[in-house]
């Protein structure tokens, strides 16, 4: 059983992408994962919204950052990949935070799947994708958090 005063960090996870970036934050104690925003990327922002997750890292006393990393089917890196990879090592950089880098596939269709399912978000094209975005962010952390606990991690640090 965890003490009240072993944890009290969150962990944010981040659905990494060219036009959206999604947000999730853990609990306290990092047992669940929920949405929390979605980023719009601006042209010319590269490596990505860094400053913006960083403010929401001091908003939400967060100690680690989980970027997801977009493999192919096969597990090779996909394009996107490179880009976030170069995104967490600028938030690593700019917030001296704990940073991992966390297999993200299926999470965006798994993601939709649970919208089209559900109804939530509009039908069609007219889907909401930044809520995609918030969800596919929340399985990623969530899975993550999930690893941990199999794995037998502290929830304290990666």
């Amino acid at each position: 059983m965890i003490g009240s005063d072993a944890v009290s960090k969150r962990v944010l996870g981040i659905d990494y992408g060219t036009k959206r970036v999604g947000i999730a934050i853990s609990d306290p104690l990092r047992l669940f994962a929920r949405r929390l925003e979605t980023l719009t990327r601006v042209h010319g922002d590269e490596p990505g919204p860094v400053d913006q997750v960083a403010s929401l890292c001091r908003e939400h006393d967060v100690d680690t950052i989980v970027v997801g990393l977009p493999l192919r089917t096969d597990g090779r890196k996909s394009e996107i990949a490179e880009e976030a990879i170069r995104f967490a090592e600028a938030l690593r950089e700019k917030t001296n935070l704990s940073v991992d880098m966390f297999d993200e596939r299926y999470t965006s269709m798994l993601a939709s799947r649970l919208i089209a399912e559900t109804g939530a978000g509009g039908k069609g094209k007219k889907r909401d994708k930044s809520l995609v975005d918030r969800i596919a962010a929340e399985i990623l952390l969530q899975e993550w958090l999930d690893l941990r606990k199999i794995r037998g991690l502290s929830p304290e640090r990666p």
